[in-house]
């Protein structure tokens, strides 16, 4: 699935926390522009920026599984 990176921006400063707002500018340098969810480079990203990717799979999807499928 790919992912628009600012939608993932979104995502990370609605978890920051007073620490975190560092994180979300470091995601903003090293994600790229569509993040793809079976790239395993990706994945490392997201997980090293505190993101979950079944969450935000679920996020994305309204609940899981893969729209219009």
């Amino acid at each position: 699935m790919q992912i628009d990176k600012q939608q993932i921006i979104s995502m990370i400063r609605s978890q920051a926390q007073s620490g975190n707002q560092d994180q979300s500018g470091q995601a903003e340098q090293e994600l790229p522009q569509q993040v793809d969810t079976d790239n395993q480079q990706h994945q490392q990203l997201l997980q090293k920026f505190g993101i979950n990717l079944p969450d935000l799979l679920t996020r994305f999807t309204g609940g899981g599984g893969i729209p219009g499928m």
